[in-house]
């Protein structure tokens, strides 16, 4: 049991020594907190999507901004797609992958942005959300761990963190850059929350 213990630790420290490495990844994340920074100072909203462990890190990254990370703060407009009354009638009315593309269609405006995470980069309900998304002047971040030319084409910024053969390891690199991204920000807005840095 030890040895699967080291072995699953390494294989997470081997991803994230790939991504640490990696200089347009490190690019790519420091353009995607630019653009969550500019979409706050605009007054604009930040909608976070994914399926599965995916959603659960796009609940988190929400509830982040909008509670706190690490001191007390200001809230920040940030939400999670997840709420299951209208992902069950919109799941049942139109299908699975309209269950996003539809609340980005009731809520997204221009100057808003979404944040939307899919390990596989080919998640039909992404694709679909960030199509809605670039159709109504909302941005679009993708945060993906394989590079997805349909989706690339699609986002502003694209996040791609290749973690090795199985979305575990991706959905922990995810949670990692998601984490950077919210320091980032506060950072920005709340630079005395770091002052002791």
């Amino acid at each position: 049991m030890k040895t699967h213990i080291q072995s699953s630790l390494q294989e997470a420290q081997a991803a994230l020594n790939t991504l640490l490495s990696n200089p347009a990844a490190l690019a790519s994340i420091e353009q995607a907190a630019a653009l969550l920074i500019s979409t706050f100072e605009a007054k604009g909203r930040v909608y976070s999507c994914g399926n599965g462990g995916s959603m659960c890190d796009a609940m988190h990254f929400a509830e982040e901004l909008t509670g706190r990370y690490r001191l007390d703060r200001a809230a920040l407009p940030a939400l999670a797609i997840s709420d299951a009354s209208h992902m069950s009638c919109v799941g049942n009315d139109y299908g699975y992958e309209h269950i996003f593309s539809r609340y980005v269609e009731a809520h997204g405006r221009p100057g808003d942005c979404l944040l939307a995470l899919t390990t596989s980069g080919t998640s039909k309900n992404v694709v679909r959300a960030a199509r809605v998304a670039r159709e109504q002047g909302v941005k679009v971040i993708i945060l993906s761990g394989k590079q997805a030319p349909e989706l690339m084409a699609l986002s502003d910024v694209y996040v791609c963190t290749p973690g090795g053969q199985f979305a575990d390891r991706v959905q922990e690199l995810h949670i990692k850059v998601l984490h950077i991204l919210i320091e980032l920000i506060e950072r920005h807005f709340f630079p005395a929350n770091y002052a002791t840095d």
